[in-house]
């Protein structure tokens, strides 16, 4: 008698967790921006730059290395090949719009960067700090 009503209770338990459980909504679900959507920032500010530097050093330097130039211990025992930030030409062609999505989705073995940790702005103001990781070209 015991068995039958415990197998009852559970199977109870279950259907109300799954019926009244908020679903949640994936990362790659998100939308994203278009793909020609232009870096909303056009003048950054002290202070969106450090807030930046702040998120790059906490989620991106451990992979793509504090100069950006992707040749960190982690993306080597990752077998990563990461771009090299500090060469302008790594970035020449990607666009800001394809760079916050990728930020934003993740990609292969990128964790997206969520928005409870990093706003739209943040992320903008992020790709700016990624392209001043660029030296300058040597005059020729």
């Amino acid at each position: 008698m015991l068995k039958p009503f415990l197998f009852i209770t559970a199977v109870m338990i279950v259907a109300i967790t799954v019926l009244f459980t908020p679903a949640t909504i994936s990362q790659s679900a998100a939308p994203a921006p278009a793909a020609g959507q232009t870096n909303p920032i056009t003048k950054p500010t002290e202070k969106s730059q450090a807030r930046a530097k702040e998120i790059y050093s906490v989620d991106c330097a451990l992979c793509h290395g504090d100069n950006g130039n992707g040749k960190t211990d982690l993306a080597r025992d990752m077998q990563l090949k990461l771009d090299d930030w500090s060469d302008p030409a790594a970035l020449a062609n990607k666009a800001d719009g394809a760079l916050f999505n990728t930020i934003r989705n993740g990609s292969d073995k990128m964790p997206p960067e969520a928005e409870g940790r990093a706003k739209n702005d943040e992320v903008w103001n992020l790709i700016l700090y990624i392209r001043g990781l660029s030296k300058p070209q040597p005059a020729k």
